[in-house]
C-alpha cells in the first residue's frame, strides 16, 4: 500500500520555511512602486529571470525577495549567479533557498546574497560553480 503521508521531498525547500529564511518579501506591487515601474515591468524582471519570486503567504501571492532589488532595479551581479546556479541543477526555490542561508566561511557576516551585495560576487560565484560539479 502507498503512503501519501510519506516524508515530503528534502530537496525542495517548503514554502514556509523559505518565506522565513528570506524575511523581507516584495509582492509585484510593492515592487512596482518601489522601483516605479509598471506591475508589467517587475513580471517582466520575473520571466526575463532577472530576480527570481516564490508564491509565498496563505494566499499564495507572488513575492520578490526584498534584497533582490535596490533602489535602481534588480540588482546585476545575481543573473549571473542565478544562472550558475540553474545550471547546477537548482530550482528557483533552491536557489533562493542558497542565497539565503547563512554561512560563516564568506568573507562577510551572514549569507551569499549579504557577500553579493558587499561587492563579492567572484567568490559567491565560485561556491555556487563548486556545487554543480
Amino acid at each position: 500500500m502507498n503512503d501519501t503521508s510519506a516524508q515530503p521531498d528534502q530537496t525542495t525547500p517548503d514554502a514556509t520555511d523559505l518565506e522565513t529564511l528570506v524575511g523581507e518579501w516584495l509582492t509585484v506591487p510593492d515592487a512596482a512602486e518601489r522601483l516605479g515601474v509598471p506591475l508589467s515591468r517587475v513580471r517582466q524582471m520575473v520571466a526575463d529571470r532577472e530576480v527570481l519570486a516564490a508564491r509565498i503567504g496563505e494566499r499564495r501571492v507572488t513575492a520578490i525577495p526584498a534584497k533582490f532589488v535596490d533602489e535602481t532595479g534588480p540588482r546585476p551581479e545575481l543573473r549571473g549567479t542565478f544562472t550558475v546556479l540553474a545550471d547546477g541543477g537548482m530550482d528557483d526555490a533552491e536557489i533562493i533557498e542558497w542565497l539565503y542561508t547563512p554561512d560563516a566561511t564568506l568573507p562577510v557576516d551572514g549569507a551569499p546574497i549579504d557577500a553579493l551585495r558587499a561587492g563579492h560576487k567572484t567568490e559567491v560565484r565560485r561556491r555556487a560553480q563548486e556545487l554543480a560539479f
